[in-house]
């Protein structure tokens, strides 16, 4: 499998406090990934280094053989990687369909004047993309409700809509923080439904998650952060039975 994006010893320190420590892992196309580990290990840090929210103090991040360290997060998005955020990312006061639209920027290639005075290219761009957004909802399982406020979803709805506006863009790379809080069980098993889908059409997925029954249940690999440090990394069963996580995360056997 083809290796979509590689970290590399990617360090990060916030004065004299080491979030991260040499960090290592790669993302093939097609496959889930997962980092897990205790509040304050350093998971968010590691994907706020890898899109550009972050600038490491060493190591590298590279996408499809290039290196990306350093850029700001538009150009790291630019290259084809899409992330969500853990305390979610829904304009409550927009409509669903606006909420996805935002994401369109590969759809909308028209210049801004062209969509400002209505050009026949620009409007024909601006009718794919909401068609396309429309699409994604459908996927999601949450036809019907384009012209709903987001503040009137639900908690799990809204998951939803900001995947799917990270999607719109066509990501081969797509971070997700922390996707599951708050969802119930079968909105859990609606996601891992999502995600096992995702892997299925290419795109590599990095999740960070604390469900570790969903992590276990949707994952290829398991990364595992402890005090900014690679604890563990393998299948879920290696991982799972690994005594250094049962003792420091998973809790004893």
């Amino acid at each position: 499998m083809t290796a979509l994006l590689e970290v590399e010893r990617l360090s990060v320190a916030f004065g004299g406090l080491a979030a991260l420590s040499e960090v290592c892992l790669t993302l093939a196309e097609g496959t889930v990934t997962a980092v897990i580990g205790p509040n304050g290990a350093g998971k968010t840090t590691l994907l706020n280094a890898i899109t550009g929210y972050v600038r490491p103090q060493s190591g590298r991040v590279i996408i499809e053989g290039r290196a990306v360290t350093g850029l700001p997060p538009f150009a790291i998005a630019r290259r084809g990687l899409r992330r969500t955020f853990q305390n979610g990312g829904a304009f409550n006061d927009m409509s669903v369909l606006e909420n996805i639209l935002l994401g369109a920027d590969k759809a909308l290639r028209s210049p801004f004047f062209g969509i400002l005075f209505g050009f026949p290219g620009a409007r024909r761009a601006e009718r794919q993309a909401v068609a396309e957004a429309r699409a994604m909802l459908a996927r999601a399982g949450i036809r019907g409700l384009e012209e709903t406020r987001a503040r009137e979803l639900s908690f799990g709805q809204q998951r939803l809509v900001e995947i799917s506006r990270a999607l719109l863009s066509r990501p081969r790379i797509l971070l997700l923080d922390e996707p599951a809080v708050g969802l119930s069980e079968s909105e859990r098993e609606e996601l891992r439904q999502r995600l096992r889908g995702l892997a299925g059409e290419g795109i590599a997925v990095l999740l960070v998650e604390h469900v570790v029954d969903l992590v276990m249940a949707v994952s290829d690999r398991v990364l595992v952060l402890n005090s900014g440090q690679v604890l563990a990394a393998g299948t879920p069963l290696e991982v799972r039975s690994d005594p250094a996580v049962l003792e420091a995360y998973l809790g004893s056997a």
